[in-house]
């Protein structure tokens, strides 16, 4: 087996945009001390997302973002996948919010592309990619199972966070302290395998 590279810098880049997900990963990479810089504050292009997969995506954002600044670079891909709808919306998650990252939208097409289908089973999946300048890459992937719900609970969270209960559960994502999702989801999941392999001490 492989072994894996250890972080070692003062400081790494989160590649996202997306301010509730920077928050997120600020708060999961606190305990190990790094200065945590976003793509946003540091001005960087958003890469267009050409994979076909959530490792893929995860990998073309850190591999810019790292290219672009000379500091290790940190991406997620997430998406929910809907088992009635054959994993869609998937890697396409934020694209059916469309450019105004309009979630409410986003969950309304949800409930109606699954109409009166009674299999409202779904699981989120969170990749992550951490990239070195010299273009080393690590990947991981956590899921976290779980049931839709309609109509929308919750002002916590983003994204589709609102109609997702998970499993044993009897709260959406979004009406949970961000301390208890955290513990659970799916990004919790991928950075915990991060961390073991990237972070924690030997």
């Amino acid at each position: 087996m492989a072994e894996h590279r250890r972080f070692d810098s003062d400081t790494i880049v989160i590649a996202s945009h997306n301010a509730g997900k920077v928050r997120e990963f600020a708060d999961l990479l606190a305990p190990l001390g790094a200065e945590v810089r976003s793509a946003a504050e540091l001005g960087l292009a958003e890469p267009a997302e050409t994979g076909t997969t959530f490792l893929a995506n995860a990998e073309i954002k850190a591999s810019a973002a790292a290219h672009a600044t000379g500091l290790v670079a940190l991406a997620d891909d997430s998406g929910l996948q809907a088992a009635a709808l054959n994993g869609e919306p998937g890697i396409h998650s934020a694209r059916w919010a469309g450019r105004r990252r309009d979630f409410r939208r986003a969950m309304e097409r949800l409930e109606r592309e699954l109409g009166d289908d009674d299999d409202r089973r779904a699981r989120f999946v969170c990749a992550l990619a951490l990239v070195w300048p010299d273009g080393h890459c690590e990947t991981f992937e956590g899921h976290v199972p779980g049931t839709l719900i309609w109509p929308p609970r919750g002002d916590q969270g983003f994204g589709y966070d609102p109609v997702f209960v998970p499993r044993g559960h009897d709260l959406t994502f979004a009406e949970m302290a961000p301390v208890e999702k955290h513990a659970i989801s799916h990004r919790a999941d991928a950075f915990h395998q991060l961390i073991t392999a990237c972070f924690a001490d030997e």
